[in-house]
């Protein structure tokens, strides 16, 4: 008996992409009000063997979430823009991303460290010393989310997550995919990326004391370098929190990420909820009519 695949995804611009189990489905509003709609079937990295062994999917997910989400986001974009007739190109879109992942890495990952190291000497042990930069860390981390929640745009998007979280949480309780159905269930989803990052930042105070406090140059090369080890280990801690969310203590644990998704998942329109039910039922019906085709 196949295990039950997990539906997931994340907002788009004026859309909601769904991630299936052989396909993700991109469905945007156009600017006339019409739905445009993307199938990209997944490739072997993305179904294979590494995407169900415990410790590599994580890495294989943060890739996956990367490129899937960049082709997303390219094809939501140019859509928004099909009035202009203008398009960004995949180069462009690198051009902005690589920057803005730089950036992050220095705002959440080196800023922090490096004001803790201000503090340094004062500090008795380097388990206070992570502990301190974990939690600047995460006053950084919650102050940006709550500073792009101001624009305009990005308000936008943040309605169409909660509308992709509406919607997966409507399909996992079996209700009717219809927006009047879908509209009553909540905007936070345990999956989330927002707590899969507030796991990663709590695991990541863990890693970085098993480290220490070596030389500066070579504390600035772990936050790099274990960026993949840390991301295996909060989507484990995810999983099972999924898993075992009836459980009070996984609860209590995994509260304060979807605390934080009341400032990344806000409440959608219907037409903002008939966008992720497109993109839900396409990507269900793709991976029914897989399973229903008479295997060789």
């Amino acid at each position: 008996m196949a295990r039950r695949f997990h539906y997931g995804g994340q907002a788009v611009i004026e859309g909601v992409m769904i991630r299936g189990r052989k396909a993700a489905v991109t469905a945007v509003r156009r600017p006339d009000g019409g739905l445009a709609m993307n199938i990209e079937p997944l490739g072997g990295i993305y179904t294979g063997w590494m995407r169900r062994t415990p410790l590599l999917r994580g890495i294989v997910v943060l890739i996956e979430a990367m490129i899937l989400g960049i082709k997303s986001l390219l094809y939501s974009a140019n859509v928004s823009l099909e009035e202009e007739q203008e398009e960004i190109s995949g180069k462009a879109v690198w051009a902005m991303l690589v920057p803005a992942l730089g950036l992050a890495i220095v705002l959440f990952l080196i800023v922090p460290l490096f004001l803790t190291k201000l503090i340094s000497p004062y500090l008795s042990s380097s388990l206070v010393f992570n502990l301190i930069e974990g939690l600047i860390r995460l006053a950084i981390f919650i102050a940006y989310l709550k500073l792009v929640s101001l624009l305009p745009d990005i308000k936008r998007v943040f309605r169409y997550h909660g509308a992709e979280h509406k919607a997966v949480n409507a399909f996992e309780a079996g209700v009717p995919m219809e927006v009047a159905a879908v509209r009553e269930h909540a905007t936070a989803h345990l999956r989330c990326g927002t707590s899969f990052l507030f796991i990663v930042l709590m695991i990541a105070i863990v890693v970085f004391a098993l480290v220490g406090r070596p030389a500066l140059w070579l504390m600035v090369l772990s936050r790099i370098l274990l960026i993949p080890v840390i991301a295996a280990l909060g989507y484990e801690a995810i999983h099972f929190g999924a898993s075992h969310s009836r459980n009070v203590l996984v609860r209590a644990v995994l509260a304060p990420g979807l605390w934080l998704q009341g400032l990344t998942a806000k409440e959608p329109d219907d037409a903002q909820i008939e966008v992720a039910l497109s993109a839900l039922r396409k990507a269900v019906e793709i991976d029914q009519e897989e399973e229903a085709q008479p295997s060789a």
